[in-house]
């Protein structure tokens, strides 16, 4: 199954094709030049073959001195079986595209950054006719962004860092500075890049519980459907403790069995319901009770 981490660490290149070129630049290698445009490619390089081979993201660059074909891998863990998936996508995207392709695998740590950056020889010992250099990109090698003034400076490049460095032990300070660099930006491309640092820390629960109550603390700029989200979970939790906290303030027996039916009901319509029965309710069952006017029914789960 694709984890959100996995669509974070690619997704970020669609969402700005020009981070590859930015990024470029912090590498010990010659520096890729700012894209003049990019376009999205399909991703499926299935041939007519029961093998199905997909690239997560594909994109076509233009830059001053020639197009190339982007591909990025997000790898989240070794696997002696991807090689020679990469050589096969590369060679398919020359013959395909007549354009010099470029392998960008990005990894969520560093042992699989190491794995995935050794070069692998195509070939019998006395000659490899194919080499494999993927470029790697992991947390040895991508910046971290602690201060709001340079998350601001690139704030893509500042999700793509959080991400990579989700297990950090200052992973608050790099997380609040992004936090504040989002600011600078409009707020349709704020709420996908909140939402899309939210797949990348999904993964790792003290990164991400931070990362949430950061969204959820500033109502009148963050609007994203993970800060709506976040702050609906608020409001459902504030509801099952003021009915377990009124049941108990008035006497009323509450068993394990109700006390879990109440806590995993997160439809606020029916917990206001059962708040206003449990202020005059002499039983649980009252609580639970069908609506009268409508015989039959059941609360919404």
């Amino acid at each position: 199954m694709v984890s959100s981490l996995h669509e974070a660490m690619h997704s970020i290149f669609g969402e700005d094709p020009g981070l590859f070129a930015r990024v470029t630049r912090t590498l010990d290698i010659p520096p890729f030049e700012t894209p003049i445009s990019a376009t999205p490619l399909p991703t499926d390089l299935t041939e007519n073959q029961p093998v199905e081979r997909r690239v997560d993201t594909l994109l076509r660059i233009e830059a001053p001195s020639g197009d190339y074909i982007l591909a990025v891998e997000a790898q989240n863990q070794p696997d002696p079986r991807k090689p020679n998936s990469w050589a096969y996508y590369l060679a398919h995207l020359q013959a395909k595209y007549h354009l010099p392709p470029v392998l960008l695998v990005v990894c969520p740590d560093q042992r699989t950054a190491d794995w995935a950056a050794q070069e692998v020889k195509i070939g019998p010992p006395q000659w490899s006719s194919l080499r494999l250099t993927p470029l790697v990109l992991g947390p040895g090698n991508v910046p971290v962004a602690r201060t709001p003034e340079e998350a601001a400076s690139d704030v893509p490049l500042a999700v793509l860092s959080a991400v990579l460095h989700r297990t950090d032990r200052d992973v608050d300070v790099i997380l609040e500075a992004l936090v504040a660099a989002l600011k600078v930006l409009d707020r349709e491309t704020a709420e996908k890049l909140i939402d899309l640092t939210g797949q990348g820390l999904d993964d790792n629960t003290k990164a991400i519980a931070i990362w949430r109550n950061l969204v959820a603390a500033d109502t009148s700029f963050f609007k994203s459907s993970l800060s709506q989200e976040i702050r609906a979970e608020g409001e459902v939790h504030r509801a099952t403790a003021n009915i377990l906290l009124l049941l108990d303030r008035r006497g009323i027996p509450v068993s394990d069995t109700d006390r879990a039916h109440i806590t995993a009901c997160d439809d606020l319509d029916t917990l206001t319901l059962w708040f206003e029965r449990a202020i005059t309710a002499t039983s649980i069952a009252e609580v639970f009770a069908e609506d009268p006017a409508n015989p039959g029914s059941s609360p919404k789960q």
